[in-house]
């Protein structure tokens, strides 16, 4: 088999051609390094059990520890903190949700790079379970950092149900 590289080379080599003879099982660790650059997922919840994060003096970048699926391991649920492996469009949901009477909202940004892009927010009544929910499709430099925080006047409540969670995964590169 016969490949020829050319995208990507600076401009100085753009007209030039490489060919590289190599059998089809030469090629095969290439091909499993790019579908696994490519696989990136992650979903996971605030807790296994239940959990309240109260008003704060800032915000909160809130920790899922409760991980069901990190393909890529782009997500650490020691820090909250998704890092985007590879250039190219993500997409990200997050839900949260607290019982009124302990605050007077709840609220959560997605922040890109310690920039708030969006935020779910619901007011709460008391004794009452709110929830609030949003998504969005950014794009992202290899490295960027992605993660939920808590606003700093608002409450989270979680447990065993899974009600507040974050999720994302690669569309495509770029």
């Amino acid at each position: 088999m016969v490949l020829y590289l050319h995208e990507g080379w600076s401009n100085a080599c753009e007209s030039l051609f490489l060919p590289l003879r190599a059998s089809s099982s030469d090629c095969s660790p290439l091909k499993k390094l790019e579908k696994e650059v490519q696989q990136v997922a992650f979903s996971a919840a605030l807790t296994n059990s239940d959990e309240t994060l109260g008003p704060s003096e800032r915000d909160v970048t809130l920790i899922f520890k409760h991980v069901v699926t990190n393909i890529g391991n782009a997500y650490n649920p020691h820090t909250g903190f998704f890092t985007a492996p590879v250039r190219g469009a993500y997409h990200f949901e997050w839900h949260i949700g607290d019982i009124g009477g302990r605050s007077p909202a709840t609220a959560a940004a997605l922040v890109k790079n310690s920039e708030r892009v969006f935020s779910a927010y619901a007011n709460l009544t008391p004794s009452h379970f709110e929830t609030s929910s949003e998504s969005a499709t950014l794009q992202l430099e290899a490295g960027d950092v992605v993660s939920v925080n808590k606003w700093a006047t608002s409450g989270i409540y979680d447990n065993v149900n899974h009600h507040v969670t974050f999720s994302g995964h690669l569309l495509f590169t770029m």
